[in-house]
């Protein structure tokens, strides 16, 4: 998919969102927080039980992960927040070394890239989901005074 189609379905998808700006700007913001985080096996998981116990727009939610955790910026985010959580746990030692790639040898060293890894992404993670629920918010407000989703919602239902 080219960046403009990705872009026109993630439009499309936003602007007809339903529901409370505010319900669905924290959605958005707890997508792109989970997003940023070394979850990814888990991110639909997360996602819908912190949007239901909370009462978030789960629909938000996903499109913020899907917005955020993709291809191109996943080992972004994993190698800085790899790096981030060596650096504050005091190793400067930020390589990692294997003797051998056995399933053995990788299990045991799990936590020493698990640890820093989800120490650097619940770190980074605010950075990216706070400016995303007041970019958000602003953007429904936007969208529903103009009456883009209402026009959106037209042109759907004429196709």
């Amino acid at each position: 998919m080219n960046l403009k189609k990705w872009f026109m379905a993630f439009y499309r998808r936003f602007i007809s969102l339903r529901g409370d700006p505010k319900a669905i700007a924290l959605g958005m913001a707890l997508g792109i927080f989970v997003g940023v985080t070394p979850t990814i096996p888990f991110h639909t998981v997360l996602i819908v039980i912190f949007s239901v116990a909370f009462r978030l727009n789960i629909t938000s939610a996903y499109l913020g992960s899907w917005l955020i955790s993709n291809p191109v910026t996943i080992p972004l985010f994993y190698v800085s927040e790899y790096h981030l959580g060596k650096l504050l746990m005091g190793d400067g030692a930020m390589t990692i070394t294997l003797p051998d790639y056995s399933i053995y040898t990788i299990l045991q060293k799990g936590s020493d890239i698990a640890v820093p890894l989800l120490l650097g992404g619940f770190l980074l993670a605010p950075l990216f989901a706070i400016p995303a629920y007041f970019i958000t918010h602003r953007l429904v407000v936007y969208v529903r005074e103009k009456g883009l989703h209402e026009k959106h919602q037209n042109d759907s239902e004429g196709a």
